[in-house]
């Protein structure tokens, strides 16, 4: 056997051997959220953002504007895109 493979097969074993002893470590951190693409979302983001720090800075402010006018022109997977842009600027300020 090619020493690469063993390498990788042990690790694998090593591996599946953590998990199976420590469950715990294959579980998410923060449970995961459904969310939709429709205008209801939109306002969760928006209300989001507007309580966010960073929520005031130049280039926040202009996502939101560019997303909340996608939302509201029947484009909310767009709108959306353009809002968690603008969510993850903000709270990268915060840092």
């Amino acid at each position: 056997m090619h020493p690469a493979r063993m390498v990788r097969g042990v690790f694998l074993i090593l591996l599946l051997a953590l998990l199976l002893l420590r469950p715990d470590l294959a579980e998410a951190e923060q449970p995961l959220h459904v969310t939709t693409d429709d205008h209801a979302y939109c306002e969760v983001l928006l209300d989001r953002i507007s309580t966010a720090p960073g929520g005031r800075n130049g280039q926040v402010s202009r996502l939101v504007v560019e997303g909340a006018t996608l939302c509201a022109s029947g484009h909310p997977r767009s709108g959306i895109a353009k809002l968690r842009r603008a969510l993850r600027v903000a709270m990268a300020g915060v840092e």
